[in-house]
Formats: structure tokens, C-alpha cells, sequence
């Protein structure tokens, strides 16, 4: 039996924001491939971006490439407010990704994310890390 896909990286999704995302889009895209009688979705690796911003020149073999959260999932999960994202400027070519406006401005949207998540669904594990390093806030390395 003969299958048929696509290659496609998940940063070639349409998205107002700079960069295609897991979002919905990317369920959309999986829709479409379903009706058009595809078996087969390859992706490019979805690890954080290195040097030239190449999936293949990652800083991790386990960081997930924090681009690809979407932004408007985390509005509706109550921990953005699209006034905090909806007005940013993520580049100028919509059918270009530029990595060093995401960088200065992706990263900040993200943080609010992350603040709210705490505060909204507890940090699992704070409490553990704060007896052993003293500390009373564990947060991911994102710049600020």
C-alpha cells in the first residue's frame, strides 16, 4: 500500500504573529491533510534555534523551541490578554520569519504567560527546589 504526505515545518504555518505555531492553524493544516487523503505530516526538528536560526544548529536536544507556543491558545487559556500581544510588531515580511524581532519581543509575551501560569495553576516543584537552593521562585531562563 502507497502513502503520501508533506513536508512542512510547523514555522511555515500562517500566523499574524511572526511565526507558525502549534496552534490552531496547525490543526487546521492537519484537517487539510486528513480530507486530502494524506497519510504523513514531517516536520523539521522543533528544537530551539541555534546559530542562523537552523532547527539543526540547536543549543538543546530537549528544549522545545518556545516560538512555537501560540500565542492566542494562551489568551484563551486566560493567561494572555490580546491587548498584551495583538498590536506587537513581529516583522515586516509576513511570508518571512524574522528571528531577531522575535527574540526582542516573543520572549517578554512569553514571560507574562509563564507569571500567570504560576500564579493561576501553582509551579510544581517550588516548593522542593526552594528547600535545596534556599530560593522561593524557580523561573525558565528566558531573557527578560
Amino acid at each position: 500500500m502507497r502513502n503520501s504526505g508533506i513536508l512542512l515545518h510547523i514555522t511555515s504555518l500562517p500566523s499574524p504573529y511572526g511565526i507558525g505555531t502549534m496552534g490552531r492553524d496547525a490543526y487546521r493544516f492537519v484537517d487539510f491533510l486528513k480530507r486530502t487523503g494524506q497519510s504523513f505530516w514531517q516536520v523539521l526538528p522543533i528544537l530551539t534555534t541555534g546559530y542562523g536560526d537552523s532547527p539543526y544548529q540547536s543549543f538543546s536536544t530537549f528544549a522545545g523551541n518556545p516560538y512555537l507556543i501560540d500565542l492566542d491558545m494562551l489568551c484563551e487559556d486566560g493567561l494572555l490578554m490580546r491587548e498584551e500581544y495583538g498590536n506587537i510588531h513581529f516583522g515586516e515580511d509576513p511570508c518571512s520569519v524574522d528571528y531577531f524581532q522575535l527574540f526582542n519581543v516573543r520572549y517578554s509575551i512569553l514571560r507574562i504567560a509563564f507569571e500567570r501560569s504560576k500564579k493561576k495553576r501553582g509551579y510544581p516543584g517550588t516548593s522542593m527546589i526552594s528547600n535545596v537552593k534556599g530560593k522561593t521562585e524557580i523561573s525558565p531562563d528566558l531573557p527578560d
